[in-house]
């Protein structure tokens, strides 16, 4: 009986040491392991290819003579007005300028502004202006549901590649990596392309690319590009493109509201 003990002792010692060397040299533990905690899931946020945020000025370097001063009442040079769209700039009131309807969409990023744009949330950009003192969403995704038209309307973002749509867009001038923001924005109220009442109709589709461009010297500089559509006021698209530079901080931003008619 004791040789059997002995024996039975052994064995069992031989085949703990088996099983620790086994453990060992898998290098996983003998009690289950605790399940990996979940990724976290993806949103435009953190996959964001260009960072947007920040204070902008704008720099009007072109079309000054509409931009930083109240055209005259009929001047729509450059914009391939409808007969309808005649008209309608026809019907302007100079009492009226720098009422709300000269910041809807169409109009708020040629104007002489600030912008700062910041996240909020996971999925909405906000960019405020303090000409006007407007807000504008692009909301991505589920995000972007229609409400009641307004001057804003509607505007649904989407990351794409560095280089947008073919013939869409201005150059890349930074090079490298990166990409560009699209904005497509409908659902909006009648609104002014240029301060003197010079109009886009409630049915105006507006397309836009945001695009982030850095130089050596370590300025940092956002461009729009615009493409407005509208077949009302409008025979064939108005396209424009607008200049803004960073800022270090938001010191200057300073918001201003519209009047209201």
């Amino acid at each position: 009986m004791r040789i059997f003990q002995r024996r039975h002792r052994a064995w069992l010692h031989a085949s703990a040491a088996f099983l620790t060397a086994a453990v060992l040299v898998s290098g996983h533990p003998t009690h289950a392991q605790q399940p990996a905690a979940p990724a976290a899931p993806a949103t435009p946020r953190t996959t964001a290819p260009i960072d947007l945020t920040g204070t902008w000025v704008s720099v009007v370097t072109e079309e000054w003579r509409w931009r930083m001063v109240t055209p005259p009442k009929g001047d729509f040079t450059s914009i391939p007005l409808s007969d309808a769209g005649r008209v309608a700039a026809g019907k302007w009131d100079p009492a009226t300028d720098l009422t709300c309807q000269a910041y809807g969409a169409g109009g708020l990023m040629r104007m002489p502004t600030r912008l700062n744009i910041t996240w909020q949330g996971d999925d909405v950009i906000k960019v405020d202006s303090d000409a006007g003192q407007q807000t504008r969403l692009l909301r991505f995704g589920a995000s972007a549901q229609p409400g009641a038209r307004s001057l804003q309307g509607l505007s649904v973002a989407q990351w794409e590649p560095q280089g947008g749509m073919p013939g869409r867009g201005p150059v890349r001038l930074g090079g490298g990596a990166g990409g560009t923001l699209k904005v497509s924005t409908t659902n909006l109220l009648e609104g002014w392309l240029r301060r003197n009442g010079v109009a886009y109709s409630d049915a105006t589709t507006i397309n836009e690319y945001w695009d982030r461009v850095a130089f050596p010297n370590g300025d940092i500089w956002l461009i729009v590009t615009q493409y407005v559509t509208d077949p009302k006021y409008l025979v064939a698209e108005y396209t424009t493109s607008m200049h803004f530079k960073r800022e270090a901080d938001g010191s200057k931003f300073k918001p201003t509201p519209c009047r209201q008619l």
